[in-house]
């Protein structure tokens, strides 16, 4: 899928609007949410919306195996106990300890470039760079990313996602089959890894986990699998695709380029405003638990209901000028990390990664040029972000 596709998605977003912030959509089955305060309010009220989906497809053991750690799909009060568990390894204050590691392993991945003048900016930095920092906190080989960016392609990969196809269809048996085989390696390869902590704990993240208590008791290795698949998964698709977002977007401004290489202080900003107008996942999903209101609308109990964080971040209500590139906007509340008790708890870490990462890149080169035509994208239905994006590179 190449770049020219990524605006189908947005022109859908601004033509569903019309039928209202909040509406029900016949063909997905679902009620779409798009306004900013409607995303907010169902986002922050876990109570009501919930994350658990899984009665919704069909059972199957690797998937079971692996949900029964995976605390974003969790509600409180479960998903509460299982958070505390990592949310000190994730601090501002703990993340920014990490600073001169990523530092390092961006200049040694650039380094092995050996002075090419084109590369592939996934392959060479925007992939390897967060997984190799997550893996090293989980105590996990970083040798062995090839593999975890095999099941990262198979699990995020779908192509038959669209504005035709109901949501639910992506939870079917057919799906779910499609990927069992996927998970099935994951938790075999994760449970030998936390078995080998469970028998030597190192001081890693993993050795944290299997020394834990969640209410009292001890995470079981079947939980912790859940648990460390998740960290490992979502501890760096968010950086590469911002990475690999922010380098799209400033070839695309040529001028904000200008500024930002000006003005490094103003590289924070613009990555946030590279989060808010491609949102790395454009949507969420919940169910309502209860007889709910949305935007003024009545939800009957047990209906999906998705929260388009994409659409959220171009609310022309919130945002002045949405569809501008701005990279002084002040404030810019977007919800591209999520909102509420699930807003992603590795977002400071991903802006950390994000802009070490660009600030190397910068000084490195003078100028940075994306090959448009040969760059590639996953389906922006599932996630906005290029799996392939050549550059061709002028040594500063």
């Amino acid at each position: 899928m190449t770049a020219p596709t990524l605006p189908d998605l947005f022109t859908w977003l601004e033509q569903s609007r019309r039928d209202g912030e909040v509406h029900y959509d016949e063909r997905q089955r679902c009620w779409t949410v798009l306004g900013h305060p409607e995303v907010s309010a169902v986002l922050g009220d876990p109570h009501t919306f919930s994350s658990d989906l899984g009665d919704l497809q069909p059972r199957q053991e690797d998937l079971d195996l692996f949900q029964r750690g995976n605390f974003v799909q969790m509600d409180p009060p479960r998903h509460d106990s299982l958070r505390r568990l990592v949310s000190r390894a994730f601090t501002p204050r703990v993340v920014a300890g990490l600073a001169p590691r990523i530092t390092t392993v961006t200049s040694e991945l650039l380094d092995e470039l050996a002075g090419a003048e084109r590369f592939d900016l996934v392959d060479d930095l925007a992939y390897p760079l967060p997984v190799i920092v997550i893996a090293e906190l989980l105590g996990i080989p970083a040798a062995d990313r090839p593999v975890f960016r095999r099941w990262a392609d198979a699990l995020f990969e779908r192509p038959e996602a669209g504005p035709d196809q109901p949501l639910t269809r992506m939870l079917d048996d057919r799906s779910v089959q499609a990927v069992a085989a996927v998970m099935r390696e994951m938790n075999e390869y994760l449970l030998e890894h936390v078995r080998a902590h469970r028998a030597t704990p190192g001081d890693d993240l993993t050795g944290n986990l299997v020394q834990a208590k969640a209410d009292g008791e001890r995470l079981s290795d079947e939980e912790i699998i859940g648990f460390v698949g998740l960290l490992l998964l979502a501890g760096h698709i968010t950086t590469t695709a911002t990475l690999g977002n922010t380098v799209a977007s400033l070839d695309e401004h040529p001028d904000a380029a200008a500024e930002v290489r000006a003005d490094p202080a103003l590289l924070p900003d613009a990555i946030e405003e590279v989060l808010r107008l491609r949102t790395p996942f454009p949507r969420l999903a919940r169910r309502s638990t209860t007889d709910a209101v949305i935007g003024g609308l009545p939800v009957p109990a047990g209906d999906v209901v998705v929260a388009w964080l994409a659409a959220a971040n171009r609310d022309g209500r919130v945002f002045a000028d949405p569809l501008r590139f701005d990279i002084r906007r002040n404030p810019n509340p977007h919800l591209t990390f999520g909102h509420g008790i699930h807003f992603c708890i590795g977002a400071p870490l991903a802006r950390l990664e994000a802009r070490i990462a660009m600030e190397v890149l910068l000084r490195r080169y003078r100028e940075i040029a994306v090959d448009t035509a040969a760059s590639v994208y996953r389906n922006p239905w599932v996630m906005l972000t290029p799996t392939k994006l050549p550059v061709s590179v002028v040594p500063a």
